[in-house]
């Protein structure tokens, strides 16, 4: 009786120590398993990746979120950029590109397009600055205009004076737009090349055909000309395959450029499916040929896909001038989502998300631009006069969030 009770007891421990192991193997699996993707911003506490990801989300437990609203009773801003630490330049979709001196919004706009159109999601978009602004004040921007009955974006340069817009010329026309999908980001890489993002503008199909410049990142110099070193011989595609894509930022630390994009929204695929990926040259990003989690020979796999959607409208890749611990993170601005996303790189794998939060400290509806400003802090813009939103008095603002 008394072996047979020391092997039962044997047995059950055992059993015990193999479990033990097996539990311990499951969760080392977990921890070292690619953030989740589609899993939603409620995971938040399951999403800690490896060691890096867990510092992160302790990063800032000891520092308090200070948000202070910078300008107030814009419509609709799209797109920002420091012309110097004291005057900021703001493009409002309708038409407008308003000036921020000193923190005080002048009631006059520095320029106003006559030809613009804002039926839907587009009107006038991006801007960015020339890498040589301080000698050569040129403004780059993309505007959406009527065309043949349709809509086409035109990116556009112009001199800016300080008291006007002059000069302007036109670098690429006729790039296909409708109401929705219109892109379209405009941003300068370290390369000093001037690369655009551009919609699909409904027709899925374009972002397949390396003949259109619809659902492609394009890249070209200060000029308009196309660059030689270019992945398709006379054309200015960088990259295909894009749905809407709104943000393009370059890591401060290994030069790789990053977009983010939208994905379906139910009339061409399932709703959800928006993306940030890691571009790289003459690559095929998928659309409409996969989303979500789909596969497929031949095309890239985004970083992170979030189902359901947040409409990533923007993208900063921040220099930690400020807050060191944040360099190399990515910000975009949720506008379905409505708030500001922070994402985090494996420090050893720049294609790997360890973690990602939606910060608890922005709570102003719709987020569309975000930046970074000369003085190191991060600044973003409301969207909540865009028709889908439901906007204040004071709306749209611009704020700046700093940690004390």
């Amino acid at each position: 009786m008394n072996m047979k009770k020391t092997l039962f007891i044997a047995m059950v421990l055992i059993a015990g120590l193999a479990g033990v192991l097996w539990f311990v193997e499951q969760r080392t699996n977990f921890l070292d398993a690619p953030v989740p993707r589609g899993a939603g911003v409620n995971l938040l506490e399951e999403q800690s990746a490896n060691e890096d990801a867990a510092s992160a989300q302790d990063e800032t437990a000891d520092q308090e979120p200070v948000v202070e609203m910078v300008a107030s009773g814009l419509d609709t801003p799209w797109s920002m950029v420091f012309t110097d630490p004291d005057r900021i330049l703001v493009t409002e979709r309708p038409g407008k590109i308003r000036v921020i001196e000193k923190g005080t919004l002048l009631p006059e706009p520095l320029y106003t397009f006559r030809e613009v159109s804002e039926t839907g999601e587009e009107g006038l978009l991006s801007m960015t600055l020339d890498p040589d602004y301080p000698q050569n004040h040129f403004v780059y921007l993309v505007v959406a205009v009527p065309k043949d009955g349709g809509i086409v974006d035109r990116v556009m340069r112009f001199l800016d004076t300080g008291t006007e817009l002059a000069n302007p010329s036109i670098l690429i026309d006729n790039i296909p737009a409708a109401r929705f999908h219109a892109g379209s980001r405009v941003a300068f890489g370290p390369d000093g090349k001037l690369y655009v993002s551009t919609g699909d503008a409904t027709d899925k199909n374009l972002a397949q055909d390396k003949n259109s410049l619809a659902g492609k990142v394009l890249r070209i110099n200060a000029d308009g000309s196309i660059p030689s070193d270019n992945p398709f011989s006379g054309s200015p595609v960088w990259s295909y395959g894009h749905r809407n894509p709104q943000g393009l930022a370059w890591h401060p630390d290994n030069g790789f450029l990053y977009e983010s994009e939208h994905g379906p929204s139910g009339f061409d695929g399932p709703g959800g499916g928006d993306e940030v990926n890691l571009i790289e040259k003459g690559k095929n990003y998928g659309w409409p040929l996969v989303s979500h989690e789909e596969k497929r020979s031949g095309t890239e796999a985004p970083l992170i896909v979030f189902t359901p959607a947040e409409a990533p409208a923007s993208l900063l890749i921040y220099s930690g001038r400020q807050f060191s611990e944040w360099r190399g993170n990515l910000f975009f601005g949720a506008l379905k989502g409505e708030g500001l996303m922070r994402l985090v790189l494996d420090k050893q794998n720049p294609k790997r998300v360890v973690y990602y939060e939606k910060l608890k400290a922005v709570d102003f509806g719709r987020i569309r631009e975000v930046m970074e400003g000369p003085d190191g802090f991060i600044y973003f813009t409301t969207s909540n006069r865009d028709g889908r939103g439901t906007p204040t008095s004071e709306d749209d603002r611009i704020f700046r969030i700093r940690f004390e």
